[in-house]
């Protein structure tokens, strides 16, 4: 269900973006804060990677695999369930893209339009924003000792010396 709202909401403000945005122009939302910047992305962040857009849509299906799995066999704890609904969301908002999107199947560009100059040079969108701010869940998650099961990881002496 999570995943579902993120994916929705992903496609829905890319195409918003599309729709009212001009191409490569900036839009001044809140001064240098937040700018509007409609581009296509053939590559991965900071277009890294823009000759071999196929290997970026298998990765992205191996993980929204993998993400599905773990959460129908192995998660039962809320915290984790939620985390990977909202990163599985992320995730299929950029497959979508690079599936159905320009120049074709599989090697189509994601849609990025959200810049916020002050924090970084990266042009991003609804999706990116998910799949950061979860994998960074994950980690804590992990940094945390909550297991996918929701038990909590024990430590052992030599650990806590």
């Amino acid at each position: 269900m999570l995943a579902a709202l993120v994916l929705a909401a992903d496609q829905f403000t890319k195409h918003l973006a599309l729709e009212g945005l001009p191409y490569q122009e900036t839009v001044p939302v809140l001064g240098d804060v937040l700018v509007l910047y409609l581009t296509r992305n053939s590559g991965a962040a900071f277009s890294l990677g823009e000759g071999v857009t196929w290997i970026f849509t298998i990765v992205l299906s191996v993980v929204a695999v993998t993400i599905g799995y773990l959460t129908a066999r192995r998660v039962r704890s809320r915290w984790w369930a939620v985390v990977l609904g909202l990163l599985l969301g992320g995730v299929l908002g950029n497959l979508a893209d690079r599936l159905f999107r320009e120049p074709g199947f599989a090697v189509g560009h994601v849609v990025d339009f959200i810049h916020t100059p002050w924090m970084m040079p990266a042009i991003y969108n609804v999706a990116d924003i998910f799949i950061v701010t979860m994998m960074i869940s994950v980690a804590l998650l992990v940094m945390s000792g909550l297991q996918l099961d929701g038990t909590r990881e024990r430590r052992t002496a030599k650990a806590e010396a």
